[in-house]
Formats: structure tokens, sequence, C-alpha cells
């Protein structure tokens, strides 16, 4: 997996740290700022063609398209690792893939400018988590990934966010499958109780929010 190395990273709970997050693609021959604020008159439609892995079993996550047009969410309801207290060495990781169709208007393209994931943390003295999230285009040999580590003792809500120092279109008559592979992961470290890191919605107000910038061909 390839990391991106400029840039800065956030990661809340009682702090803010930061990384950067820049998808491979090839930019529309028409593609410039002064169209990039824009949004299309046109339906957008974002649909999950599939999901797998033990963070997402069947019907445990959706994909929602945000009503001003600049970008999706996915939220989680069953995506959370264990370690300790008794825990199953199977619970210590968990992952989820999906694969995401973004359909826009013609004439339109778009580029992610930003990615943000939230979730809860619970997390003993010498405990660690570690969410880490890698995304490709379907038919594409690069890569863009990303990681953060969290150290216990925290507690509550964290929040991680990736911005595209440069923003790079998609193919103007191109369809294509954004995949997005996130991996949720706890030590015990030497702690004696359960932590835990979730992506799961049902503690609140965590998912992964996708951000476009839009641009005509």
């Amino acid at each position: 997996m390839r990391r991106n190395p400029a840039g800065a990273r956030y990661a809340v709970l009682a702090a803010t740290l930061g990384t950067v997050l820049a998808l491979p693609l090839s930019a529309p021959a028409h593609a410039d700022d002064a169209t990039a604020d824009a949004v299309p008159d046109g339906n957008v439609t974002v649909e999950v063609l599939a999901a797998s892995g033990s963070g997402c079993p069947p019907g445990s996550a959706s994909v929602i398209t945000k009503s001003d047009k600049s970008g999706f969410r996915i939220r989680y309801y069953d995506f959370v690792a264990y370690a300790g207290g008794g825990a199953a060495v199977a619970e210590r990781r968990k992952n989820c893939q999906i694969g995401v169709l973004i359909t826009v208007p013609a004439g339109w393209t778009f580029a992610i400018a930003e990615a943000e994931y939230r979730g809860r943390a619970r997390l003993h003295p010498g405990a660690t988590g570690l969410q880490r999230t890698n995304y490709y285009w379907q038919g594409s040999s690069e890569n863009s990934g990303t990681e953060q580590t969290f150290t216990g003792p925290l507690g509550g809500y964290w929040s991680t966010r990736d911005v595209a120092p440069v923003l790079i279109y998609t193919p103007c008559t191109a369809q294509r499958v954004l995949n997005i592979n996130t991996e949720l992961r706890v030590d015990a470290g030497g702690s004696a109780g359960t932590s835990s890191m979730s992506m799961n919605s049902s503690e609140g107000d965590v998912d992964t929010l996708f951000n476009f910038s839009w641009t005509r061909c």
C-alpha cells in the first residue's frame, strides 16, 4: 500500500492531527478552477455494488447521497473491533471493502476533495487502536492509503480527515467504481479490560464522509 507523504492529518479525541489523500485519476481536458465550485443540475446517484468483510456483514452498510450534491456518506451498523477482557482473537481486527458506483449528469465530472471518518473508541491505558483506509478505482493499478494510530487511555468520539492537496478529476467519459477498504484494529497491550474501536452508527453520528469538487467537461 502506498502512503501519501504530504499534508496534515487530523485525529480528534482530545487533540487534532492530519493526513493527505489524493486519488490517482486522469483530469478531464477542460477541467479548470473557474467551474470547480459549480454543482450539476441533474441527478447524482451513489450505489453500493458490493460490501464484504468482517466489519460489514450483509445488510450492515449503506450509502447516502448528500442532498446538496456535495458528496456522500457511508454508514456502518456492525463495525467494531475488540481486544482484551476475554475478547476472541478474531474480534481484534475488522475490515470492510465497499465498491461504490457514482453516476453523474452528462457534461460533468468530479474529484474527491476530502474524506472524513468518525467513530468511537474506548482504549484502556496501554491499549492501542488503528484505523486504516485504502482507496482505488476499479481498473486502476494506482491506490492511495492512510492510517492513524490511537493510544489509550482514550474514550469518546474520534475523527480523522483526509484532504487532497491537488484536485484530480475522473475522466469525463468513464463510469468507475470507487473501492474503499477500511480496517480497524485493537491491541489490548497490558490492559486487563476490554478495549474497542468502532465505526458503528448505532453509537451516534459516526460514518464516513466523501466530499466532491465538481467541474464541467
